[in-house]
């Protein structure tokens, strides 16, 4: 019996470096289980699109698919774009069974990645001392998603022992320059901020170079390629191929 094949499913970016990463980070899922297909696909602006990756697959005999969200909230495209990408796909081929996971979300193991990342960036502006730290995502109008990153900000604060806010590269504030000048009022002059950002691209783009022009002293990496990152996607497939199992 194959087992379901595994969709990475991002969403997609006009810079290049996005779906480089997303594809990086395919190749370390498919290092830790060579025994499985796994493909990465795209909701909009990079390629290959989903429907192109399932017609792939249904070529290839497989009639089940595991689809794992790379999101890190449950929101719009969550809710509504996967669903609808799945809707369009099942509809096309009659027997296929495509069963989509909870999206990666803010598990806090990420915060293991995020130090890591923030690091070497202190590394790089040689710096060896921080009293505050921003912690910047997307930013969403679903409130309860910008409500789950203010959470990990805090729960990040807590393990470093220093006053951390969340921060927003879009539909919410503060953004990364307002919290960074927040701070800097309250007379803190050693701010760092974590990119909580899968891959590359404007938005994290736009977020460091807001919370640099405000005085941070470092802005880290997204989380891009990491084998945490990747173990939580295989977690994610598994719980989804036990589902796809009729009872």
């Amino acid at each position: 019996m194959t087992a379901p094949a595994l969709v990475a499913l991002a969403h997609g970016s006009r810079d290049p470096r996005s779906a480089a990463t997303i594809k990086a980070l395919v190749g370390e899922v498919r290092a830790m289980r060579p025994d499985l297909r796994i493909e990465p696909a795209f909701l909009e602006l990079s390629k290959p699109s989903f429907g192109t990756v399932v017609d792939k697959l249904v070529r290839a005999g497989y009639d089940e698919i595991v689809v794992v969200p790379l999101l890190l909230s449950e929101a719009y495209h969550a809710k509504v774009d996967v669903p609808d990408v799945i809707a369009e796909a099942t509809a096309r081929h009659e027997n296929l069974r495509i069963r989509a996971t909870r999206v990666l979300g803010l598990e806090s193991v990420f915060l293991e990645v995020l130090d890591r990342r923030l690091r070497s960036a202190l590394k790089d502006a040689r710096v060896r001392e921080l009293d505050a730290l921003v912690l910047a995502a997307a930013g969403s109008s679903d409130a309860l998603a910008n409500q789950a990153v203010a959470r990990l900000a805090r729960l990040w604060g807590s393990r470093h022992k220093l006053p951390t806010v969340a921060a927003y590269a879009s539909a919410a504030p503060p953004a990364t320059g307002e919290a960074v000048r927040q701070f800097r009022a309250e007379g803190r002059r050693h701010i760092a901020v974590g990119s909580l950002f899968l891959a590359p691209g404007f938005l994290p783009d736009r977020a460091a170079e807001l919370a640099l022009e405000a005085g941070a002293v470092a802005v880290s990496d997204p989380l891009g390629a990491d084998p945490e990152v990747a173990r939580t996607i295989l977690a994610r497939y598994a719980v989804g191929a036990v589902e796809l199992v009729p009872v």
